[in-house]
């Protein structure tokens, strides 16, 4: 996927059919979508276009980091993806400025596609109905979407975000079509894990929404390779330290190489069990044996 930054480097692609908005999360609704967008482009031998915006319109914490959302939006097929800054400035275009401007002179797209509730321009002044009248005088065609509710309950980023807060991993998952994940990169930590007898890759999340505490069976992505893993999110309470920052941490199972500065993503597929106190490093570490018996077991 070709992914350009900033409205000013646009260049000319052939037959657009663009899909908007911030697809924060890429859920299930979203989905649907970016993959209409994608078979439309195949059936008129044009390019699949997504125009996404970064950081969120509402000034939202976003579920994902753009970069984890690009990733995603990758996945799905899209040929080019353009990330829109929205600053100030352009939060003020008027809406019959970013159509004709934008859509029509600068993408040339034969085709939009969004949400029911796409709101855009000054004010969020735009919408759907708008798009559908300009797309009649400037040759393009507009199809919008109707939200997708799963247990009557129209699915939302803000109510992903809920749940995975409240450890509500199942739902969350459901919601999004796949494992609920991070992605992060590893970074160096004090060893402890090393120490204790299972070594830990320390991740640094990047602008991502954090499962509650505790222990995790965990799949994990690392460039091509499918891992399998325990991870630990928590303040590390038996460990006596001034700063009680929250950790995260993922034990690889079967697996020992050097891994600073990598990219990996992390799934979570089901939670062990909260994080606690233990009465010594030595129970700590009876219990991290367990915890990642208990882990390669559910995941094999």
């Amino acid at each position: 996927m070709i992914i350009i930054h900033g409205l000013n480097k646009i260049r000319k692609f052939h037959n657009p059919v663009v899909a908007l908005g911030v697809f924060d999360g890429v859920h299930r609704g979203h989905k649907e979508i970016l993959k209409a967008a994608v078979l439309k482009a195949r059936q008129i031998k044009g390019t699949s276009m997504v125009m996404t915006f970064w950081p969120h319109p509402q000034g939202q914490h976003t579920l994902y980091s753009l970069e984890h959302r690009l990733r995603l939006i990758a996945e799905l097929g899209i040929d080019v993806a353009v990330v829109v800054n929205f600053s100030r400035h352009f939060s003020r275009i008027d809406p019959f400025v970013f159509v004709k401007g934008i859509i029509v002179e600068k993408i040339s797209a034969q085709y939009l596609y969004a949400g029911k509730d796409f709101r855009f321009g000054r004010k969020a002044s735009g919408c759907l109905k708008l798009l559908r009248e300009l797309g009649k005088l400037n040759n393009f065609k507009v199809k919008g979407f109707t939200t997708v509710k799963y247990k009557s309950r129209p699915i939302s980023s803000t109510l992903i975000r809920r749940m995975i807060r409240a450890g509500n991993l199942k739902d969350a998952a459901d919601l999004l079509g796949r494992p609920v994940s991070i992605l992060g990169t590893v970074a160096r930590g004090d060893t402890l894990g090393r120490i204790l007898g299972f070594p830990t890759a320390n991740i640094n999340p990047h602008h991502e929404v954090i499962p509650s505490d505790g222990i995790y069976a965990v799949k994990i992505i690392l460039g091509k390779n499918r891992l399998k893993g325990a991870c630990y999110i928590g303040r590390r309470p038996t460990i006596k330290e001034k700063d009680r920052k929250r950790n995260v941490e993922v034990h690889i199972l079967n697996f020992n190489r050097n891994i600073y500065g990598r990219l990996l993503e992390i799934q979570f597929v089901k939670r062990i069990r909260p994080d606690r106190k233990f009465s010594s490093t030595l129970a700590l570490k009876k219990q991290i044996r367990v915890d990642c018996l208990s882990a390669n077991k559910f995941l094999s």
